[in-house]
């Protein structure tokens, strides 16, 4: 197979994920369900995929769960910075709660799809081409028909992402991703990017993936304290 491959996978979950706080640069580490999640996760891309690349935003929560990859696949990871979160400035580490609260207006501009102003935040075009310009980079060092594995962010890969298919930014073309899955392109014949799957991943791998991996009755009796 001579085809670039791209697999845009978002990192595990985190604290701020449970809590349903937007991270934006924050850099929170994985939580114990991230860590599972990047562990199942990656088993499940390299029984489909053979990577040559592995490639991760520098923030912990990305680079941990590159890391968990590069260990399976005997590869190591290199950090790059474009890859990080879209930037949120002052609502970052805040709840929607907090931010209906405290910003109404630009709020709800940001609920109906438009750039809030006055926060500090990146804008969408921005993420887009700092994003994607680091993906084309890293796929012009590929071999032929290698497999580039991308490790990033929810927001940055849906800009990525529709950056390198040619969906103008202001267009919200991309449901959000699960933790620990990806969304993969390739271009065949070095034409254009096509999609090839979206929200790919394990997620039959336990009852509620967001959630963390089923608990047993063993194992649920061995946490429990004896009589």
């Amino acid at each position: 197979m001579t085809v670039p491959r791209v697999l845009l996978w978002r990192h595990g979950r985190t604290a701020y994920n449970v809590q349903a706080r937007l991270q934006g640069q924050v850099d929170i580490p994985l939580d114990e369900v991230g860590r599972w999640q990047a562990r199942t996760a990656a088993a499940s891309l390299l029984a489909r995929h053979a990577p040559v690349r592995v490639v991760a935003s520098d923030l912990s929560r990305a680079v941990e769960t590159a890391q968990v990859l590069g260990r399976m696949a005997e590869l190591p990871v290199t950090t790059d910075e474009r890859l990080r979160e879209r930037g949120f400035g002052a609502w970052e580490g805040l709840t929607g709660e907090d931010l209906r609260a405290r910003w109404p207006e630009e709020f709800a501009v940001w609920r109906a799809g438009g750039e809030p102003a006055g926060i500090g935040a990146e804008s969408r075009a921005d993420v887009a081409r700092r994003t994607s310009e680091a993906v084309a980079e890293h796929v012009a060092a590929l071999p032929p028909g290698g497999v580039l594995v991308v490790v990033s962010h929810g927001a940055a890969i849906s800009a990525a992402a529709g950056a390198m298919l040619g969906v103008p930014p202001e267009r919200h073309a991309f449901a959000g991703m699960a933790n620990c899955h990806w969304t993969e392109l390739v271009a065949p014949a070095g034409g254009p990017w096509r999609l090839a799957g979206y929200n790919l991943g394990p997620t039959d791998a336990s009852s509620d993936w967001n959630a963390g991996p089923d608990v047993t009755p063993e194992a649920d009796a061995e946490t429990r304290d004896p009589d």
